[in-house]
């Protein structure tokens, strides 16, 4: 009696061999296994690519999301955290102000400060320069994790500066590393749909690049869940792919979902939960060259983050304290989770975990 294997199960078998001798799969690969109903599979692949790259270990960092303004001149239509100038709500700390919120949380074993914001037009590009400077000078042993590239080519707008004397500034007042945000998806026709009124694919890809060549690893994200296409999708893992080709100076790829405008919207208004693991998975298998793939509880709960963990998932993130932007956009996660929470939830999926400074150096291994 002869089996016949259907054609699925054929490509499948396929990809499952390209990614059992380590070859990188094509965009019609991840293209494919997007419009596959078999998550299993997508997910046992996915967690094979990250037990070789990565063993059983999962990282988690002691950090605290920090946000100096809302105020921002773009008007993206997912982003539900910005203010006009003067509008109800709006706000934008002072150094002295910032440095009062993080004594009121700050602990010894807080290891990053993860700074994002508006892009501000009513204070001058010093405001970020002196609020990055009096962070470092009040807690020099803290790592400064702050500015999406998006944030870094509208620093260079209203200074008048190139990327490079952007960075180079904000290194000499004690930056550490880019936040990944601003990315979005990268695509002129979702960005142009979306009303990103900010840094275009070219020129967030350019200051990663440029970032990468001063000797700074940064981060990279993207925001799926919208009016993206699946080609879309696969097309911004290969450009940052690609970019790590070239550069190897990204630490880790964040795919987070678009959130709901109301903590109360239905269920049909947020990602599915089948589409979150399977774009970890793909993630996971597209993006080989990029040692971590992170999943970020405050998007995806802390449940589906703990099973994203056997799906090709090394990164728990960190503690936050208190999470703002996805929770102005709806989020139904907690603002922040404990050490020991986050090494419960590690630890739940049969994982080890590892508390680890930003550059994923191992501080403690659980």
């Amino acid at each position: 009696m002869s089996v016949i294997i259907s054609t699925p199960d054929k490509r499948m078998a396929e990809i499952a061999d390209k990614v059992e001798n380590g070859q990188r799969l094509s965009l019609e690969d991840g293209l494919f296994l997007y419009q596959s109903e078999d998550l299993l599979t997508i997910g046992q692949l996915a967690n094979k690519v990250n037990l070789r790259m990565n063993g059983k270990k999962v990282y988690f960092i002691e950090n605290m999301s920090l946000y100096f303004t809302n105020v921002c001149e773009a008007h993206c239509a997912f982003c539900h955290f910005r203010r006009d100038p003067g509008e109800e709500g709006a706000y934008t700390l002072s150094p002295d102000e910032m440095i009062a919120y993080v004594e009121k949380h700050y602990h010894p074993a807080m290891r990053e400060f993860h700074i994002t914001g508006g892009h501000n037009t009513e204070v001058p590009f010093e405001y970020y320069v002196d609020s990055i400077k009096a962070l470092k000078k009040h807690y020099p042993n803290v790592t400064i994790k702050a500015h999406t590239a998006a944030e870094i080519e509208f620093f260079s707008r209203i200074s008048g500066l190139s990327y490079k004397e952007v960075l180079q500034t904000l290194i000499d007042a004690g930056l550490d590393t880019l936040t990944g945000g601003g990315a979005e998806i990268l695509s002129e026709r979702y960005r142009k749909k979306m009303g990103v009124g900010k840094a275009t694919t070219d020129q967030w890809l350019e200051v990663q690049r440029v970032a990468h060549s001063m000797g700074i690893r940064t981060h990279a994200t993207m925001l799926y869940g919208s009016i993206e296409t699946l080609e879309e999708r696969i097309q911004h893992m290969i450009y940052l792919r690609e970019l790590q080709d070239e550069t190897n100076g990204f630490l880790v790829f964040i795919p987070n979902a678009v959130q709901p405008a109301s903590v109360n919207a239905g269920i049909k208004r947020r990602v599915a939960a089948f589409d979150d693991l399977k774009t970890i998975a793909i993630s996971r298998l597209m993006v080989d060259n990029i040692q971590h793939i992170k999943a970020y509880f405050i998007n995806l709960g802390t449940q589906l983050a703990q099973i994203a963990l056997t799906f090709g998932a090394s990164d728990a993130h960190g503690t936050i304290v208190q999470e703002r932007i996805s929770h102005a956009a709806g989020a139904l996660s907690p603002e922040g989770l404990t050490r020991d929470e986050l090494i419960w939830l590690i630890k739940g999926a049969d994982r080890i975990p590892v508390e680890r400074d930003t550059f994923y150096n191992e501080i403690h291994v659980y």
